[in-house]
């Protein structure tokens, strides 16, 4: 086969009505007497190939004939427009090279469960829902190098090892670091402002690392954060930034990712809420409305709908069920997609109304000083169409470098910013302490190492001016906006508690 009009799926649209070559693997295949259907996958994306047994050598009706699924290819064939394939466009098979014919492919179109996915990772991003999700990873990645180069930040880079932590040594991944105790980085932004304070607005990106042992679907140990920090900047101009980073993010995938939001099953009308402004409440305003009535009703309606939604499914799937065994593989195969997501509806109904009785009890019973919970900022976000952003939280329960509220002493100037539908905290952030003794007495009443902190104090003595900064997680930034319920969808190969391999 000649290396002529090689194309990817992507790019089918500039041969329509010639011919052209794919390279890629085979997704899925199908057949009939005369016609075989194979779906497929080359990165770039979906596209079925038919091969006719009337218009093909024997040889190549042969071949596709032993085709097996993730085995991997050459197509040549003419390309045609249809709008009923998935990508658009069909493939007409000419000629067919087999590159390897894959062993029995384990990840297959029935159901597995989580564990077995997670054991195969390295297989299971090939599915199409993973596919999508990275594909939105990547989108987002490259929105956020956007916004930040053009508005005229730098980007620098924070160590992984470090001598000190940024919130204290509690729940960090120790190590030996040729005989000293070193720690994998839980932030980048003590070595961010050091940076902001050379070149006035600066970003970090990469991977950071907390020992939490928390089992929740919005934990990993392992992810990567973007933090950004700006000399001169006060807690209303990081507020406005962050705001700005986050439309101008879920505006490009938007943009750029209608067909995999679409694989995903996301409700794209939710995310064009997200515009400017977002609701500003303080922490003060926030536990109000957990412990008050609109909160109570709230809760109610939840328990209702998820009551009422248990007893539709299960009324649903004893019926399929029942069909399945009668019907014909075309809807047999609609059937499984039905009950598939009929399952993980139910599941999820149920543990919602498991989680009901501690939430309700966590946000009514919520009262000054108390630090949120995650189910806290799920019930925060649910009064809302779009992110909320919390501000003023008491000091006692934040980091050490944030500066109070110089009207009340209580209060420290952070903001968390909660995702809509229920994702909770996707960006942190504060105007740093920029006073030499008071932040010498905030490292003292943290009960945390000052010799570890001097490089730190030099910046408050060399120079200080206001300053401000945030982080945002990055997967649980691809989470909500992908509509996933689980982070651990969100990145390649995810680590979490238990979870070292593959």
């Amino acid at each position: 086969m000649t290396a002529e009009n090689i194309s990817t799926i992507q790019n089918l649209h500039q041969f329509d009505g010639q011919t052209a070559t794919l390279q890629g693997w085979v997704q899925n295949i199908r057949s009939s007497k005369s016609l075989i259907f194979v779906i497929m996958r080359d990165g770039s994306g979906l596209c079925q190939c038919i091969v006719s047994k009337a218009d093909v050598a024997d040889e190549v009706w042969e071949q596709a004939g032993t085709l097996t699924q993730e085995s991997s290819l050459r197509i040549k064939g003419n390309i045609r427009k249809d709008d009923r394939s998935v990508s658009g466009y069909e493939l007409h098979v000419q000629e067919l090279e087999i590159i390897q014919i894959a062993q029995d492919y384990p990840i297959t179109p029935k159901e597995h469960g989580v564990e077995f996915l997670m054991e195969n990772r390295h297989l299971w991003l090939r599915s199409q829902r993973q596919w999508a999700a990275m594909r939105v990873r990547n989108r987002i990645i490259f929105a956020i190098h956007e916004f930040f180069q053009q508005q005229g930040f730098v980007q620098l880079d924070a160590p992984i090892f470090t001598g000190n932590a940024a919130e204290g040594t509690t729940n960090l991944f120790e190590t030996d670091y040729f005989d000293q105790k070193a720690y994998l980085s839980q932030s980048g932004q003590l070595y961010g402002e050091a940076m902001a304070l050379a070149h006035g607005k600066i970003y970090t990106f990469g991977p950071t690392f907390r020992a939490e042992k928390s089992k929740t679907r919005r934990h990993l140990t392992e992810f990567w954060m973007v933090e950004p920090e700006m000399a001169f900047y006060d807690l209303k101009m990081n507020m406005d930034l962050a705001e700005d980073m986050v439309v101008f993010i879920v505006e490009a995938v938007l943009r750029d990712c209608r067909s995999e939001l679409e694989t995903l099953g996301r409700d794209i009308t939710k995310l064009e809420q997200v515009k400017k402004p977002f609701p500003r409440i303080t922490y003060t305003e926030a536990v109000e409305l957990l412990s008050g009535d609109k909160t109570k009703e709230l809760l109610d309606t939840m328990e209702r709908e998820n009551k009422q939604a248990l007893e539709s499914i299960s009324k649903e799937i004893p019926e399929l069920e029942a069909e399945h065994g009668q019907a014909k593989k075309g809807r047999k195969f609609q059937i499984d997609r039905r009950l598939k997501l009929l399952r993980a509806q139910r599941e999820e109904a149920e543990e919602n109304l498991r989680n009901l009785p501690v939430w309700r009890k966590s946000a009514l019973e919520t009262k000054w000083g108390d630090d949120f919970g995650g189910s806290d900022e799920t019930l925060l976000t649910m009064h809302f169409d779009r992110p909320i952003m919390v501000h003023g939280y008491p000091a006692e329960i934040k980091a050490f470098y944030m500066k109070r509220d110089p009207n009340d002493d209580r209060v420290a100037l952070g903001v968390d910013v909660l995702a809509p539908e229920g994702y909770g905290e996707m960006i942190g952030g504060a105007q740093r302490e920029d006073d030499l003794e008071t932040l010498r007495t905030r490292i003292a009443e943290h009960e945390l190492d000052e010799s570890v902190f001097s490089w730190y104090l030099d910046l408050r003595r060399f120079g200080t001016v206001p300053h401000s900064g945030f982080g945002l997680g990055l997967e649980r930034t691809v989470a909500w906006i992908c509509g996933l319920s689980h982070v651990r969808e969100t990145i390649p190969f995810p680590r979490m508690l238990g979870r070292l391999t593959p």
